[in-house]
């Protein structure tokens, strides 16, 4: 009976798939999409977009979460890497900004929004023989560069589409871990 009972227990453990963890990581952002936040970046224009206005598209340097200020060295070493450029080759607003020297700032904001599902049989997953995480969601960067008040460069980038699927097998189950740990030790 005790047998039957930890048979029928362990075929519904095993394909009981709700079991399974889940997760979501979310950077925090005024856009539900990618395509939100394209579209509000794509309202900045170079010349004619205050600072001040970045805040009613979703871009506050102040107050929005996720931005990173960038010091002017840096913004030299992301803008114009390579010294062997001529200043006149570049984009005027990044030009104009690598005059400008201190007086020009940098912001970085990153948005983003993944779900992370592990899929398959609990007891495997369980047992760590095989672990299968399915990962959907979106992530977005832009950087705006802005002088006395005004934008004068933008640029963004992204995936506007994750679809990942993480597959791992291990034949030893639980004991890989230890296996890994202890080459680790042997190879001190």
């Amino acid at each position: 009976m005790r047998i039957l009972a930890c048979s029928s227990l362990a075929a519904s453990l095993a394909a009981c798939s709700s079991l399974l963890p889940r997760g979501s990581s979310v950077t925090l952002s005024p856009f539900a999409s990618y395509e939100e936040a394209k579209a509000a970046f794509d309202r900045i224009e170079p010349y004619q977009t205050p600072v001040a206005k970045l805040a009613e598209l979703g871009f506050d340097p102040a107050a929005t979460a996720n931005v990173t200020v960038i010091p002017y060295p840096e913004v030299v070493a992301r803008l114009a890497p390579h010294p062997g450029v001529p200043l006149d080759a570049l984009d005027r607003g990044v030009r104009d900004c690598l005059l400008a020297q201190t007086a020009c700032r940098a912001y970085v904001y990153r948005f983003s929004q993944q779900s992370r599902k592990r899929e398959g049989e609990f007891l495997t997953d369980f047992f760590n023989f095989r672990r299968i995480t399915h990962i959907e969601g979106w992530r977005f960067e832009a950087m705006v560069v802005a002088r006395d008040g005004l934008v004068l460069f933008k640029n963004a980038g992204g995936e506007p589409r994750i679809d990942l699927t993480e597959r791992q097998v291990n034949p030893l189950g639980p004991f890989q871990s230890g296996g890994e740990a202890a080459a680790g030790l042997i190879k001190r």
